[in-house]
């Protein structure tokens, strides 16, 4: 009886690994892979039809690989050219990549902190220029 209880609960126990493992936030590596190829292909064609240099996608997307860029953009240079289409200018500058938003809150904070002493530097400059007036007596 306790045996049969055991191997109901490891079999729930195992069904649930994958449920489990999205609610951690854990992906397969092989899905997880098939996905930025996916992803890698779409920019580089996304790439081509802007106009972009494939260098400038690998720079750009340096977080995709770069196999997949080359892919997409050349499937879809390949299709541009026999359809004899016009490349199309972007609206919108490139997204910056995964981990320069901290890159970015650390020059702007320090930015904010020189123009802060700047302004300090200033009123100093200001008081010392101007001499305060003095009372006259009656």
């Amino acid at each position: 009886m306790i045996k049969r209880i055991f191997l109901i609960l490891a079999i729930l126990g195992l069904g649930a690994c994958d449920q489990v493992g999205q609610k951690l936030g854990l992906e397969d590596p092989a899905k997880k892979e098939a996905k930025t190829e996916q992803e890698a292909k779409a920019v580089g064609s996304a790439c081509r039809q802007s106009g972009r240099a494939i260098e400038d996608c690998y720079a750009i997307y340096s977080w995709l690989p770069k196999a997949g860029i080359y892919t997409g953009w050349r499937e879809m240079d390949e299709y541009m050219r026999e359809n004899k289409l016009e490349t199309i200018a972007p609206q919108l500058p490139p997204p910056e990549g995964p981990g320069s938003k901290k890159k970015k809150k650390t020059q702007e904070t320090a930015s904010e902190s020189e123009t802060k002493a700047e302004t300090k530097a200033e009123a100093k400059a200001e008081a010392k220029a101007e001499p305060e007036p003095k009372a006259e007596k009656h």
